[in-house]
């Protein structure tokens, strides 16, 4: 029998099991013996994920190319010049620099078209995102040089960027959305979470906003010390905020610590069935201490602990170690011992099944029901958290021909060339964001154009019959324009005048004694 050559790792500390050096020896003897060269590399990360997705659907295998991107989006920033961007018709376009980044300090200016990249013509090539963050983004400190085309100037412009750290915003928009109420929509739980939300929460409490609508939809989690601090600007005292256990793990339990900015002022928690892990935890954690309403449809179920184990070439698997219960002892897992494609189509089921839009569609066992922790009323376990109030899935929102338009691009394409082309005109007629909000109109005739813009590029106009009111497509043309002329936060603030469950939870805050009684008591 041959003896490998890592053998003595077992001595050192018995930590290696029998099998982990059956394994080894295997691969040793594929790579020794074997008739065919072997890409052992490829076999230990097929293996690798192939056991990982027989354990739990969460577990997973992380490859060394992807785990920087990964810890760019939780961290909060990546080094580059500072710029977001659109690709339109194979030219790179300029939407709005980084307020104060590197791009915005030399000069580049929304609308502004990069054809060069240190020599390197990038204009009229096939171009993806990929290609263009790998031309533009590199360590902090370091040059690029690029030449921009830019409207009504005749000669090209040079510039020299020094990149530099530029953050991810886990916060898409925080205005105060009526008269003392403020509203936030946070999109992930990064780093940098929590100084965004004391920052923004401290100037809509300086304009007068006291009470709060936190719109968790479609967040889907990240670090848990940060929903932990998220949850605790809202429960006052020592109160239990969430408790995880595994087998191989004890239990450990997370409170509220310290005084938060929105422990009094009435809460209304936004959550849908893409609302995971980390909005789970916050929305969990309030609901059970009856300190606001959650309002929605059921969240995802994601409630297991996942520790970053790094592999020794850079990789990493993210192991599941505990599972997450929030504070009345719910499970926020759903269940996943039906196999992982179960388990993957379980929301598209929901959809089947009636449960996103019909509340009567759901029932939960007298097992899956628990007491709140103040005033005694029930929620439900099973998986996922279940609103207080729920609002069903909009599905007459848009035409089956304008949901074409919204999900091959086809209006943000539009969008951006007509904002391209009126850039300067639309600057100069609309003073500011109030000014644009108050008087801008999409008109039938700018919908024309977006239709004629559909034909054009092989995407069939359907009869008048499917396209009766116009109004929710004309809004989130709007929208658009507003995102590419100033910021997301805009964006938002125009989508939202017209959003069914925004406005819900508006009127549920303003009419507070009456659905308290109803869903607090």
């Amino acid at each position: 029998m041959l003896i490998l050559p890592f053998i003595f790792i077992q001595a050192i500390q018995g930590q290696i099991s029998e099998q982990s050096l059956k394994y080894g020896q295997f691969l040793y003897y594929l790579e020794k013996y074997y008739v065919d060269s072997v890409n052992s590399e490829m076999l230990v990360e097929e293996a690798i994920k192939t056991q990982l997705e027989k354990l739990d659907p969460h577990s997973v295998y992380i490859s060394s190319r992807d785990v920087q991107k990964m810890n760019e989006s939780l961290q909060g920033n990546f080094e580059g010049i500072g710029i977001s961007f659109n690709i339109m018709n194979d030219t790179l376009l300029v939407i709005n620099p980084v307020p104060n980044g590197p791009s915005e300090k030399v000069g580049i200016m929304p609308g502004d078209r990069i054809v060069t990249v240190n020599g390197e013509n990038i204009a009229g090539v096939e171009l993806s995102n990929d290609r263009v963050y790998k031309l533009l983004r590199g360590p902090k400190g370091t040059a690029v040089d690029v030449t921009v085309r830019r409207q009504f100037v005749e000669k090209n412009l040079d510039f020299t960027i020094i990149r530099d750290k530029i953050p991810i915003t886990s916060i898409d928009a925080a205005y105060e959305i009526s008269d003392g109420v403020g509203y936030i929509k946070l999109n992930r739980f990064s780093l940098t979470t929590m100084d965004e939300f004391m920052e923004a929460g401290r100037k809509l409490k300086m304009q007068g906003a006291h009470n709060l609508i936190l719109d968790l939809t479609g967040n889907t989690g990240g670090y848990l010390d940060m929903a932990v601090a998220l949850a605790d600007q809202f429960l006052d005292g020592k109160k239990l905020i969430v408790f995880t256990e595994g087998t191989n793990s004890n239990r450990k339990e997370y409170f509220a610590e310290r005084p938060g900015i929105y422990e009094e002022g009435k809460l209304v928690i936004l959550i849908n069935e893409e609302s995971a892990s980390a909005s789970e935890i916050v929305s969990g954690a309030v609901q059970d201490w009856d300190r606001g309403i959650i309002m929605g449809r059921r969240s995802f179920g994601k409630g297991l602990v996942q520790r970053q184990l790094e592999l020794p070439d850079g990789s990493m698997i993210r192991l599941t170690t505990a599972e997450y219960y929030t504070p009345t002892g719910r499970l926020i897992q759903k269940p996943y011992n039906n196999g992982l494609k179960e388990y993957q189509d379980e929301i598209y089921n929901r959809y089947k099944n009636g449960e996103l839009v019909s509340a009567d569609s759901i029932s939960f066992p007298d097992s899956l029901r628990y007491k709140t922790l103040i005033n005694g009323r029930t929620v439900f376990g099973g998986g996922g958290i279940m609103p207080d109030i729920f609002m069903p899935l909009d599905t007459n929102a848009y035409s089956p021909y304008e949901r074409e338009l919204i999900r091959k691009g086809v209006l943000n394409q539009f969008v951006l060339r007509y904002v391209d082309k009126n850039r300067r005109k639309m600057k100069n007629s609309y003073s500011d964001f109030r000014n644009f909000n108050n008087t801008f109109v999409v008109t039938d005739d700018l919908l024309k154009q977006l239709d004629n813009y559909a034909v054009e590029i092989g995407l069939a106009v359907k009869p008048e019959s499917d396209m009766m009111n116009r109004d929710e497509i004309k809004q989130l043309f709007k929208a658009y324009v507003a995102r590419d002329l100033y910021s997301t936060n805009e964006f938002y603030e125009v989508l939202n005048q017209t959003d069914t469950d925004i406005m819900r939870a508006v009127e549920v805050i303003k009419g507070w004694n009456e659905f308290t009684a109803k869903v607090l008591y």
